[in-house]
């Protein structure tokens, strides 16, 4: 997160969903080098929150429209192994 970003209280959303994995990853690294000082690792937990989140969202969506062309092709796991017998 940039001191731009933070500064002005605003931060923009990821532009996609790998976008976002990627901030998340750097995220992470920079908190988990514990070089951070607390107020900065408090902000970076929650853009990593909003990142979860917005991601979460991404897969549900994609989930849903695969659900949707799929259609009634899908089947639960334990029914295609019972297919296979």
């Amino acid at each position: 997160m940039s001191k731009k970003q933070a500064s002005a209280g605003t931060i923009d959303p990821p532009a996609s969903f790998e976008e976002a994995m990627a901030e998340l990853q750097q995220l992470v690294a920079r908190m988990e080098s514990g070089d951070l000082p607390l107020e900065a690792s408090v902000a970076a937990y929650q853009r990593g929150s909003t990142l979860v989140k917005y991601c979460a969202a991404q897969l549900e969506k994609v989930d849903s429209q695969v659900k949707v062309l799929e259609g009634d092709m899908l089947k639960p796991f334990a029914a295609d192994l019972e297919d296979d017998a």
